[in-house]
């Protein structure tokens, strides 16, 4: 079995790193907050103190946070990655970040003799637990050929897509469509009900036609169920449109329908809704 590390034990990053507990692999693990690695530890991980001792004690490590501040903080910081990294020693960030951030991490792990892969997900808590996320990465192919009995454990897909940036902007590009998806179908289901039509039936008409979609089936059955707990927080998505409009004015792209979006999601951020899962954006719109 490989010998891995795992820095950000948040939401997601917990749920991965179970996966390649149980799976065999030994696991050396950090969180900022400590506490968030106890059930780890418990499955038979050792936790240490910094992101340093992480990468001083693996072979691959995995790095999932929560934006790109904090990609880089874990990076840079005095006892961070970049002190820890060397010849023999990869790094593969899972965190979704801008192509600019992916690029700077690898260039510093890189100019260290050490091995680069960013590799972000598309999936939430659920995938997450059930080990089928979808991964996207970029860099170094032969660590990406290295790290696949892990990706194999956390995710159901895994795709190479090029030189580093490359999946930071896939992954924009797919959560700026969750996103815009969301905010349309939040929309739509407070249309139908102010029309005194039922919600319920609204999922089984989209389910039967050329919009069926898993999303769309997933959320609405918790929004009708007044179930907003986070597996995916709204103000992780709202962080993501931004990123993703950021892009398109990098390429001069317009993104009308994404600019749309994040301003509805920062609205919901506004009314104390950041924490709560993503659909919890069709509360925004009740008025």
């Amino acid at each position: 079995m490989a010998n891995y590390g795992f820095i950000g034990t948040g939401l997601m990053g917990n749920a991965m790193a179970l996966n390649l507990l149980q799976a065999g692999h030994k696991l050396t693990v950090y969180n900022r907050d400590a506490a968030k690695c106890k059930n780890l530890v418990e499955a038979g991980a050792k936790q240490v103190s910094t992101p340093l001792e992480v990468v001083v004690a693996a072979d691959i490590t995995f790095g999932m946070v929560s934006d790109p501040a904090a990609a880089l903080s874990v990076c840079f910081s005095p006892h961070g990655v970049i002190q820890g990294v060397g010849p023999g020693k990869g790094y593969v960030d899972m965190s979704t970040v801008d192509p600019e951030t992916a690029e700077k991490i690898g260039i510093s792990v890189q100019a260290r003799g050490g091995q680069y892969l960013e590799a972000p997900v598309s999936g939430s808590l659920q995938p997450a637990k059930q080990g089928e996320l979808v991964i996207m990465a970029a860099g170094d192919q032969e660590l990406w050929d290295q790290a696949q009995p892990a990706f194999e454990v956390m995710g159901k897909k895994s795709m190479f897509l090029g030189e580093i940036g490359a999946a930071a902007g896939m992954k924009l590009a797919v959560n700026m469509m969750m996103g815009s998806m969301t905010a349309v179908f939040s929309e739509a289901l407070t249309l139908v009900e102010s029309c005194g039509l039922a919600g319920e039936d609204l999922l089984d008409i989209l389910g039967a036609g050329a919009l069926a979609c898993p999303m769309f089936q997933g959320k609405g059955a918790a929004i009708l169920a007044e179930n907003f707990e986070a597996n995916f927080p709204l103000k992780h998505l709202q962080k993501d449109l931004r990123l993703a409009i950021q892009l398109g004015d990098h390429n001069c792209v317009p993104m009308a329908n994404a600019a749309a979006a994040n301003e509805m999601f920062k609205r919901a951020c506004q009314l104390g809704l950041a924490e709560e899962d993503m659909c919890a954006l069709y509360k925004s719109i009740q008025g």
